[in-house]
Parts: C-alpha cells; sequence; structure tokens
C-alpha cells in the first residue's frame, strides 16, 4: 500500500469515525456515568469487533452477508433488538449521584457490551466489505496490508470515541443531583432505543 493510497484511507476512516452511531452513544453514555477509563473499556471492545470484521471481510464472509438478504435481516433484528434493549436498561438505571467512592464496575460487562454493538450492526461489516478491498493491492502482500488497514481504522476509532467518552466525563463532573443524572438516563436510553429503531428500519446499503 503506498502512502497516497493509505493517506486516502485514513481520511475514509476519520469520516468514518465521527460519524454519530450506536459506538458514539455507547461512548459517551459510559462516560458520564462511570468516567473515561471504564468508558475506555468498552471502546476497546468496539475495535474488538472491528477487528472481528476485518477477519470476516478477509476470509470473504463479507460479501455472503452482503447478497443473502435473509442473513442481513436476522443480524439486523439482533443488533437492533440488542440496542433497544441497552436503551431501556439505561432508561430504568436509578439516579445514583456520580462519586469517586462508589464501586467500579465490571470491565468484562462493558467490554462485551462493546463487542456486541459493533459486532451485531450488519451495516457496519458490508460497509468494511465494500471499502476494505478498495484499498487492497493484489500484487502486493495482503497479510501486511490488512494489519497496516487494522490499525488505521482501530486507532482512528479509539481516538475519535475517546473524544466522545472525554467530553462525557467534563459534562458528568456536573450531574450530581439526581434529576439531572435521571434526565441524562433517558437522553442517553433514548438514544439507544432510536439507534435500535433506526437500524431496524434501514434498508440494505448500496
Amino acid at each position: 500500500m503506498t502512502l497516497a493510497v493509505w493517506l486516502g484511507f485514513l481520511a475514509a476512516s476519520i469520516l468514518i469515525a465521527v460519524t454519530p452511531g450506536p459506538g458514539a452513544v455507547i461512548s459517551m453514555s459510559t462516560g458520564v456515568r462511570h468516567g473515561y477509563w471504564a468508558a475506555l473499556t468498552a471502546i476497546l471492545g468496539l475495535q474488538a469487533a472491528i477487528l472481528i470484521h476485518l477477519v470476516i471481510v478477509a476470509l470473504g464472509l463479507g460479501a455472503v452477508l452482503a447478497a443473502s438478504e435473509s442473513a442481513f435481516i436476522l443480524v439486523k433484528i439482533l443488533g437492533a433488538a440488542y440496542l433497544v434493549w441497552l436503551g431501556v436498561q439505561k432508561w430504568r438505571a436509578p439516579a445514583i449521584p456520580i462519586d469517586a467512592n462508589l464501586p467500579s464496575v465490571r470491565s468484562k460487562g462493558l467490554f462485551l457490551q462493546g463487542v456486541l454493538v459493533n459486532l451485531t450492526n450488519p451495516k457496519a461489516i458490508i460497509f468494511i466489505a465494500a471499502l476494505v478491498p478498495q484499498f487492497v493491492e493484489p500484487a502486493q502482500a495482503q497479510l501486511q496490508q490488512y494489519l497496516l488497514i487494522a490499525a488505521t481504522l482501530c486507532a482512528t476509532d479509539l481516538a475519535v470515541m475517546s473524544g466522545y467518552a472525554l467530553a462525557a466525563v467534563h459534562l458528568g463532573r456536573w450531574l450530581h443531583d439526581p434529576a439531572a443524572i435521571r434526565g441524562q438516563n433517558h437522553f442517553f436510553g433514548g438514544l439507544f432505543i432510536a439507534a435500535g429503531a433506526l437500524l431496524a428500519a434501514s434498508s440494505r446499503p448500496i
């Protein structure tokens, strides 16, 4: 992969990352409630799902999902249902003020949430399946190119999602009032539910 091709892929990766979606919602939601380091655990889960997507695309299975209407619908329904479930849980969460003395949240749970949010989004894998092959040069070694692509995608997404989380952490410092916390629980819960509804109503990407 030449420098010019990589710069083009980097620009595309940035545009993908900054576009708000379920990943941004979970990053902000976790950051505002539990702080940046907890949000980073969920963000790392998002990156793990991106790596799984890339492996699937590299193995050629992404084309199967893109070509199969039933497979796309099944994964889409599962992803939408999971986002709605997260939204309901967030909406119903108790209005406990943010406090440094609160017990830390379970990192495994947050990591798994991050993985599932990205992994159950069929549009994400189809988008990667459509984007990545355009930047892979067939005449060159495939493994090195996919490793560079993976590093670029994950580093870009990690930086952008961290920005979303840190912005939410800054906002969260002011949320010690139970009424305000209840409001942000409803806000982020509504965002998750809306993201699930949009995913369920979405059509196949062209």
